[in-house]
């Protein structure tokens, strides 16, 4: 189930993708699905390497297994290493297609494809939920998320109901892939994307901090809360910095 997310998600991010880009211009050719053919698996590439980098008990640890590093249907899928290399990827690819096609930039590009990458990350995390994993602190409330004892973690085991913080997060990327698409024609061709980055470290940080799963700290903060702050702070340079051309296209 959790790989049936990842894949729900990647198919609509492709299909609202390939909507937009059309969309910014009449002469847009459909090549989403053929930038995702490199740009999906060296997302999942990616995002499975900074998962194992930053959790390397897990995998090389006493009682760990190397060989589980490649059973990406256990779940672990690092969103920072998934943006960076599917991103790379994705310009490798559009990079060799503008040579025999007439296509807008890389950069509108991008910015036709950060609502429909939104959406697949909020369904992907749904996959967190069959696999009993990424929740929050203990909680009481009617929306609480109960934990079979087995899945609970070390002094926790008292408590039965946590934190979705998944359907935090799916909930925040809905929302802000609603407002990329409302209100993205107001924005330069780039800054929607930078806007998508710096919006999901916002929300990532608030549900960063409620997350009780194991993960190393530095100076007491987990390391997914640093790099929230760095590549948001990156993202919010990028937004400033991005020039106005003249001739901008936009996305309807």
């Amino acid at each position: 189930m959790y790989a049936l997310c990842i894949i729900t998600g990647i198919a609509v991010a492709i299909w609202l993708g390939d909507k937009r880009f059309k969309a910014s211009s009449a002469h847009a050719q459909s090549v989403v699905a053929e930038v995702a053919i490199t740009a999906v698996p060296s997302g999942i590439i990616g995002g499975r390497i900074y998962h194992v980098i930053t959790s390397p008990d897990a995998y090389f640890g006493s009682g760990g297994h190397p060989l589980d590093a490649f059973k990406i249907w256990e779940g672990g899928l690092g969103i920072w290493g998934a943006i960076a290399l599917g991103t790379l990827g994705a310009w490798w690819r559009f990079r060799s297609l503008s040579k025999r096609l007439d296509l807008a930039s890389f950069a509108l590009f991008m910015d036709a494809l950060a609502p429909g990458v939104l959406l697949a990350q909020a369904i992907g995390r749904f996959g967190n939920w069959f696999n009993h994993e990424l929740f929050g602190r203990p909680l009481h409330a009617p929306w609480a998320l109960e934990i079979p004892l087995i899945e609970r973690p070390q002094g926790f085991s008292a408590f039965e109901t946590f934190h979705p913080t998944f359907l935090y997060e799916a909930l925040w990327c809905t929302a802000l892939a609603i407002l990329l698409m409302k209100f993205g024609r107001a924005f330069r061709s780039g800054q929607v994307f930078a806007l998508y980055v710096l919006g999901y470290c916002v929300g990532r940080l608030v549900v960063e901090s409620l997350r009780i799963d194991s993960a190393h700290v530095i100076a007491g903060l987990r390391i997914n809360i640093w790099v929230s702050v760095f590549v948001a702070l990156g993202a919010l340079v990028a937004f400033l910095r991005i020039p106005k051309a003249e001739q901008d296209l936009r996305i309807d």
